[in-house]
């Protein structure tokens, strides 16, 4: 960092010190170049305990205090965790799943805290302002399959701009061989041989080719990988098209396209966003080139009220078919439990052919999206973790509770090929 590069890529194993080193160059950098600093975690309610009020167990000190001393400290607000240096510079932690409020003078600087986990959505916001200020970024995360945070340590590698640092625990010596064994010995015995294997090689020496425990849908999505049913997906303007969606009341909304053609079921684009206005989305719809021939929606379309009446009113109101389907009056799905709903979505997926750069934003989000890990009980809770990836997961589950194949296309037609080189058709 020190010699210019001003993108860094860290793969580091866990309890490495990735979060204590993009810490300490932060506030080296802060006190060098007023500015203002960022540390952003997956989710802001994660930073308080994770960094501002945590103690390195190894000095008993917090470790805010270990890289910003109070002698180079203007201030420090405890409500706003918010540390003001004496030459003007800015530290604050922040979240991805709030970055839509991340308003006013941007960043020096940030660190992406677990990278891995965080909404890729983030950065894609943040970029210019960093840009701006012709600024840095870190990026430090443990693997998580090859996601956003692996495909972006394909372009450090290759790329002489971006420092990149993939360090295992056999090559830092924070751990003992003895320790890792009895490590993953425990991770076997708790969790099996198959899972408790994975988990030790992803946390401990950054396989991406692990199934990602907890995660819904990875199993399902490495064979579509291996398979060639992530590609790219051709839209064939003689079949109709179904939309289903996730209605974001207080966040975002997602919507998935599919169709029909042959034995294949063809997601050809996704589209996401914080508009909980349907007569914002309406025009988006519209301006598609996709024939509609029907909208699936979730149960609560009927019920929740968005300037005075219900989503389903309102599109039918705007001359949207929302089509019967399993789903009782109006296109509706009817109340189920989201169990049932990720099974129909697992065994949808053999079925699909999901364009790679249309739904880029949906299949990280299926990616993802992962049961809630209850700490205290060390095991998976029996419900998925809320975040920035449910609202593509839920959308793509009503898509499979909903659609039908004599709705959503043909028997007739060109199959996609196993692979984004051939020729289709």
């Amino acid at each position: 960092m020190d010699s210019g590069v001003n993108r860094s890529w860290l793969c580091w194993h866990r309890r490495a010190g990735k979060d204590e080193v993009c810490l300490h160059v932060t506030a080296m950098k802060a006190f060098d170049t007023p500015g203002n600093y960022w540390h952003c975690f997956p989710e802001y309610a994660q930073a308080r305990k994770a960094i501002w009020e945590a103690v390195n167990p190894h000095t008993g000190k917090r470790r805010i205090d270990e890289a910003f001393p109070p002698e180079i400290r203007r201030t420090t607000r405890n409500d706003e965790m918010m540390i003001e240096l004496v030459n003007g510079s800015t530290w604050r932690p922040v979240g991805s799943d709030r970055y839509n409020s991340l308003v006013g003078a941007g960043p020096k600087g940030i660190v992406f805290s677990e990278y891995a986990l965080s909404d890729p959505a983030a950065w894609d916001y943040m970029r210019p302002m960093v840009l701006e200020a012709n600024g840095w970024a870190m990026f430090n995360s443990t693997v998580r399959g090859r996601n956003h945070f692996w495909r972006l340590g394909e372009l450090a590698k290759s790329d002489p701009s971006w420092f990149y640092s993939n360090l295992k625990a056999d090559q830092t010596g924070v751990f003992t061989e003895a320790q890792l064994a009895a490590e993953r010995h425990e991770l076997e015995f708790v969790h099996g041989m198959e899972e408790g294997g994975g988990r030790f090689r992803q946390e401990y020496f950054n396989d991406p080719d692990v199934a990602l425990p907890g995660a819904y849908y990875s199993v399902q999505l490495q064979r579509m990988e291996e398979a060639g049913q992530i590609t790219v997906v051709p839209w064939d303007p003689s079949v109709p098209v179904v939309a289903a969606w996730d209605l974001g009341y207080g966040d975002s909304t997602a919507i998935w396209f599919a169709q029909q053609v042959g034995l294949q079921v063809r997601i050809i684009d996704y589209m996401e966003g914080n508009r909980a206005d349907i007569t914002e989305w309406a025009p988006r719809i519209m301006a598609l080139p996709y024939m509609i021939h029907e909208h699936i929606l979730p149960h609560d379309a009927e019920g929740g009220h968005i300037n005075g009446q219900s989503v389903a009113n309102q599109l039918r109101g705007l001359g949207f078919k929302l089509g019967n389907a399993v789903t009782g009056a109006g296109g509706v799905l009817p109340r189920t439990s989201v169990e049932s709903g990720i099974q129909s979505a697992r065994s949808f997926l053999p079925k699909c052919w999901i364009d790679k750069t249309k739904c880029a934003r949906g299949l990280e989000a299926l990616r993802s999206y992962h049961r809630e890990w209850d700490d205290a009980r060390k095991m998976f809770k029996d419900q998925p973790k809320h975040d920035w990836s449910s609202h593509g997961a839920d959308a793509f589950r009503y898509l499979a509770i909903g659609f039908r194949p004599e709705i959503g296309g043909t028997n007739r037609g060109p199959a996609v090929a196993s692979s984004e080189y051939s020729i289709f058709g």
